[in-house]
């Protein structure tokens, strides 16, 4: 569905994408997350067709992102802010976005999707934030699109709107959608994407599932001991205070060892956690290499 190679996006002399290649699968759920200026924005400016790349090639659904006539009445793009006329009512908007992007549907039946009927004849200038959040997802659906781009969708909205939303982009991968995430709510991709690309630096440093990713780091345990008792396990790390730290690959197995020691010598494990790696751990670890470093 999209093929991006080698890309390259420039401003003068600053380069914000730098040499940056990867796919998206037809009816997969891919999560593209930066850290701020990571090029994130300027990658997808390029594949929606709003930019020109200046090195590098970008496919999406078989055509250049900039024929018009070839990609966008198969593309739905949901951006942070639409920009829509705030004179034009609710379902004037819809009716103005469908036309304009060469798809057929009922304005009524992407209103009903996102609990807007009863906004239909309601300017956009009175609609709060989070109804004009859910007024843009309506107008990037609008049609089945095969291919959506959702930037922060659920930004400004309540639970039961995330909620709604997501049951809707689940209803599309059923019926064969593609979607491609941005997000900072890293719980939403770690829950949603199928596989999820990392950028940094204008580079792409880590992509697949979410596994594949949090198998690169280590998983963590943490407790502390009485005073009074022994040294625990070789593996642990002191941290002070009586504090130790156990950084593993293999987290039942070691928490099992360390139990079983603590059992044996009946030693208390004061504040015992132990926590799998998570795709926050991830981030932070990417956010804090070097930006000049190539992937």
């Amino acid at each position: 569905m999209i093929d991006v190679d080698r890309l390259g996006v420039a401003y003068g002399d600053f380069h914000a994408v730098k040499d940056l290649s990867f796919q998206v699968e037809r009816g997969e759920l891919y999560a593209l997350l930066g850290t701020n200026g990571a090029g994130k924005t300027s990658t997808l400016e390029v594949v929606e067709g709003h930019r020109r790349a200046t090195s590098g090639s970008v496919r999406v659904l078989g055509s250049a992102p900039t024929d018009r006539r070839a990609v966008r009445p198969r593309t739905g793009i949901m951006l942070q802010e639409s920009g829509f006329a705030p004179d034009l009512t609710v379902v004037e908007t819809v009716r103005l976005i469908g036309r304009l992007s060469g798809r057929e549907d009922s304005a009524e039946r992407v209103l009903g999707l996102v609990d807007l009927p009863h906004k239909a004849e309601t300017r956009v200038a009175q609609l709060s934030g989070g109804e004009k959040r859910r007024l843009d997802f309506a107008t990037a659906v609008y049609g089945r699109p095969e291919l959506i781009f959702l930037d922060e969708p659920t930004t400004g909205l309540d639970i039961q709107s995330r909620d709604a939303l997501w049951d809707t982009v689940q209803q599309l991968r059923d019926d064969g959608a593609t979607v491609v995430l941005t997000t900072h709510y890293l719980e939403e991709a770690q829950q949603r994407a199928d596989r999820i690309g990392l950028m940094h630096g204008g580079t792409l440093r880590r992509q697949g599932t979410v596994a594949d990713l949090t198998r690169s780091l280590p998983a963590s345990i943490r407790f502390s001991l009485p005073p009074d008792a022994p040294t625990p396990p070789r593996q642990a790390a002191p941290l002070g205070d009586r504090s130790w730290a156990i950084e593993t690959f293999e987290l039942q197995r070691d928490l099992k060892h360390l139990l079983d020691w603590a059992a044996a010598g009946d030693v208390a494990l004061e504040g015992l956690s132990a926590a799998p790696t998570r795709l926050d751990d991830v981030f932070r670890a990417v956010g804090n290499e070097p930006a000049d470093v190539a992937a």
